[in-house]
């Protein structure tokens, strides 16, 4: 299904910004809120995992519902999933189009990797925890 993509801060993403790595900053960084109709109409509930593709890939995130996202859009703090599928071009700006992206989403039996994780899959150092 397809779903305009905004992305922006939110309060719990600040606070756990220092620390990338923290399960806190994964969980919130990780989470795609969405109208709960269009998570009806999917078959999802809170905290199912989810396949969201967009631009330049894809990553599995958590559902979340909200009241204050519109049916047809969803929202997902700024951080590394996010990252993981929105193009890295500024288009001489300097910040890359957080915003107006078309995603499609679907039902996954996957699990969200940790931070770490994606960073290695976009050829960072292994992290040895």
């Amino acid at each position: 299904m397809s779903f305009l993509m905004i992305t922006g801060r939110t309060v719990n993403q600040g606070v756990t910004v220092e620390n990338k790595t923290s399960p806190e900053y994964a969980a919130e960084t990780s989470t795609c809120f969405m109208h709960e109709f269009d998570m009806m109409e999917l078959g999802l509930d809170d905290g199912d995992a989810i396949r969201v593709t967009g631009p330049c890939g894809d990553v599995v995130m958590r559902a979340a519902a909200s009241l204050e996202v519109e049916m047809g859009t969803v929202f997902v703090p700024y951080g590394p999933y996010a990252n993981h599928i929105v193009a890295a071009g500024t288009r001489s700006t300097g910040m890359p189009d957080f915003k107006s992206h078309e995603v499609e989403i679907e039902p996954t039996d996957e699990e969200p990797k940790l931070v770490h994780k994606l960073m290695e899959d976009l050829g960072g150092l292994a992290y040895d925890r």
